[in-house]
């Protein structure tokens, strides 16, 4: 496999023509967090305790021990696969859906993100136009749907585009917090992790929020990501829990982890002062 030239990544605003293409990262992305987090839930104290007790009234109704046991813990997951993306939205974000439209890019050019291998290196990325396009009559139409309000609630989706490839994704909420901006998503293709991609997309998005006055980023990972704790770690991030006073800090109380089924926690929140 060839390695992956960061300075001919291109990191930009997503547009409304990467649209499918960026669902379909995502939802790559997604594939095996979602079993994580059900397995996780499945194996907590509270959730054996009320599994337990439909069991034992199951077992009164069905003759077979196996059938009480099995029938409770289907019925919970298939509640959790229904109900799981409209309760995480996009891991961090407690709205149903990604508004990816209102995240699209309206303006008339293209917004970039500075990408510090190409001072290194001197090159210039080569870009070319996407694969997928959407016909004018139809961008003019969606994009009159699209309010100020709307795109500043949906917040900023950031694609790292090479030669027309989308490559992974990062995902900014749009905040109302002055100084405090939020990392809901990152997602970088299967074929390109381990390489540099998603530090080059958090680091470059970090330097675009510092200029633009932000002093407090947060990342919210899924509960039962080593991988994405580990990353994010490593990269300067802090559990929010760990070496911080709570009581001094108002901040951090609204920053709370996403939560499911019983109330348990689905994702954990790290912070980076800027």
């Amino acid at each position: 496999m060839v390695r992956l030239e960061l300075d001919q990544v291109v990191m930009r605003r997503m547009k409304e023509d990467d649209i499918e293409m960026v669902k379909a990262l995502v939802k790559e992305g997604s594939v095996g967090t979602e079993n994580r987090l059900i397995l996780h839930i499945l194996t907590r104290p509270l959730c054996l305790f009320v599994l337990a007790v439909f069991s034992s009234i199951l077992r009164c109704l069905v003759h077979s021990f196996i059938l009480a046991l099995a029938i409770p813990v289907f019925l919970l997951i298939v509640f959790l696969k229904i109900t799981m993306p409209r309760s995480t939205g996009v891991l961090g974000s407690s709205r149903p859906y990604w508004d990816y439209v209102g995240s699209s890019y309206r303006g008339t050019q293209d917004e970039t993100l500075q990408n510090p291998y190409c001072r290194i290196s001197g090159k210039t990325p080569v870009t070319k136009n996407p694969r997928c396009r959407t016909g004018s009559k139809d961008k003019e139409m969606s994009t009159k749907k699209i309010t100020t309000e709307r795109e500043q609630a949906a917040g900023q989706v950031w694609v790292a585009d090479c030669k027309g490839e989308i490559l992974g994704c990062i995902f900014r909420e749009g905040g109302t917090r002055a100084g405090i901006r939020k990392i809901c998503r990152l997602v970088t293709g299967c074929w390109y992790r381990r390489e540099g991609l998603g530090r080059l997309l958090v680091q470059s998005l970090e330097q675009r929020e510092r200029e633009t006055g932000a002093h407090r980023m947060y990342a919210h990972v899924p509960y039962p990501s080593k991988v994405g704790e580990a990353f994010f770690k490593k990269l300067g991030y802090q559990h929010i829990a760990e070496g911080t006073d709570e009581e001094s800090d108002d901040d951090m109380k609204l920053e709370t982890p996403e939560r499911g089924f019983l109330g348990y926690p689905l994702t954990k929140v790290f912070y980076k002062d800027l």
